[in-house]
């Protein structure tokens, strides 16, 4: 059995740094330095392929419960994927398939070993009980819970008072993520600020079935690249866990000025002493931004691909966008004399779509050999062979016509 460590400044450190709110912070401290063993739970729907450094915030705050000696619950919800969180939504989400739900899963476990020890880590399905509920579980099940309490919901409310569908199955998604933890018997669930709802409606059915009600730990919501709106992959403003450490980099370079300080506190192990230096100099004008911008993408890009991958990073950065010189290695890629270029672009994962592509083109971001790209009809030819596509500010291929 793993030794607890009940280090009051660890545990400080996991339960004030990228924490929103906990619910009872002295209730679960007092627990953490009487060295009980406590069964730490986080939920993630399988609703996509990718895991980025929004996830990463409540990621790197499991592996700190890991790290103390905490058994972690990496729960992933098939069953509940199939309904779709409501969260946040104006309308009903598509239901996902199940090819679909089994593939994310596989990602998703992928992902989440590059943060936390998961041969330490409980991965559970919550098809495993919620998929076996009969009709008359339900029924147990929904009289632990008011329709008034379910109104109250923010983005229920509003849809309610808008007239937009809510369907059953949605309204029934905050049940079965708290009866989840009914079965788990968490001790402790972690989520972003937007599943606080969710969370509480753990406790809530904890104290209904006679269990001890779990302590909540929210976690911010990390901005995207853009600045304002919460980091997410459908609004392509995200940088992935599993990004190449180069284009991690620049990622991390193309942010505000004023995320800085932010970045270095959700998604850095750098001190916090050392991140109040960075803004007081920041504030004070003694640093250039984009100085201490290089210092926040080595940080993150090192966390996920090491230090020296993180320095080559640096490198290549410097050189290829600062110096707008060209890469020392150009990889090359194979395509058929005749394709659409914007074709091309999206088979080589340079877009994530023809509408993308479309998007890069128009915006003058793709050239060949330095000549910008303007007309979306583009298609490859031999003279093409040998040249270097440039897509966007980072990416080059060496063109090879077949």
């Amino acid at each position: 059995m793993a030794k607890i460590i009940t280090d009051e400044k660890l545990i400080d450190e996991l339960l004030e740094r990228g924490t929103e709110e906990v619910i009872v912070k002295d209730h679960l401290k007092k627990r953490m330095m009487a060295g009980e063993k406590l069964r730490i739970k986080l939920g993630i729907d399988p609703t996509g392929s990718v895991l980025h450094l929004g996830h990463a915030v409540v990621l790197k705050k499991l592996k700190q419960f890991q790290d103390l000696g905490h058994q972690v619950i990496f729960l992933i919800g098939d069953f509940t994927a199939k309904i779709g969180d409501p969260t946040g939504r104006a309308s009903a989400r598509k239901p996902l398939t199940e090819e679909d739900i089994k593939k994310n899963m596989e990602s998703y476990q992928k992902q989440a070993g590059i943060m936390l020890d998961m041969e330490k880590v409980e991965v559970r399905y919550n098809s495993e009980w919620l998929a076996k509920l009969s009709f008359k579980d339900l029924i147990i099940l929904t009289s632990k819970i008011t329709y008034a309490q379910m109104a109250q919901r923010a983005d229920f409310k509003e849809r309610i008072k808008n007239d937009i569908d809510l369907s059953m199955q949605e309204f029934m998604y905050p049940a079965m993520q708290g009866y989840d933890s009914v079965v788990l018997k968490a001790d402790v669930e972690l989520g972003g600020t937007d599943q606080k709802f969710n969370l509480l409606m753990g406790r809530q059915l904890q104290k209904r079935y006679d269990q001890k009600p779990q302590d909540v730990l929210t976690c911010p919501l990390l901005e995207g690249l853009g600045g304002t709106d919460k980091m997410s992959k459908s609004l392509n403003n995200f940088i992935s866990l599993t990004e190449e450490a180069e284009s991690m980099f620049g990622k991390v370079m193309s942010l505000t000025d004023e995320l800085i300080v932010r970045y270095f506190e959700l998604c850095t192990e750098i001190s916090l002493e050392e991140i109040k230096k960075i803004k007081k100099d920041l504030e004070n004008s003694k640093v250039n931004p984009r100085d201490v911008k290089i210092k926040l993408a080595f940080e993150i890009t090192k966390i996920y691909h090491g230090e020296k991958k993180a320095n080559e990073a640096k490198e290549y950065f410097e050189k290829v966008i600062s110096r707008k010189e060209m890469p020392d290695e150009v990889k090359e890629e194979k395509v058929n004399e005749g394709e659409r270029l914007i074709d091309f672009i999206v088979k080589i994962k340079l877009a994530q779509s023809n509408a993308d592509a479309k998007r890069k083109i128009e915006q003058g971001g793709v050239s060949l050999d330095g000549e910008i790209i303007k007309d979306i009809q583009t298609k490859i030819s031999k003279a093409m062979e040998g040249k270097i596509l440039k897509v966007g500010k980072r990416e080059f291929r060496k063109i090879v016509v077949e």
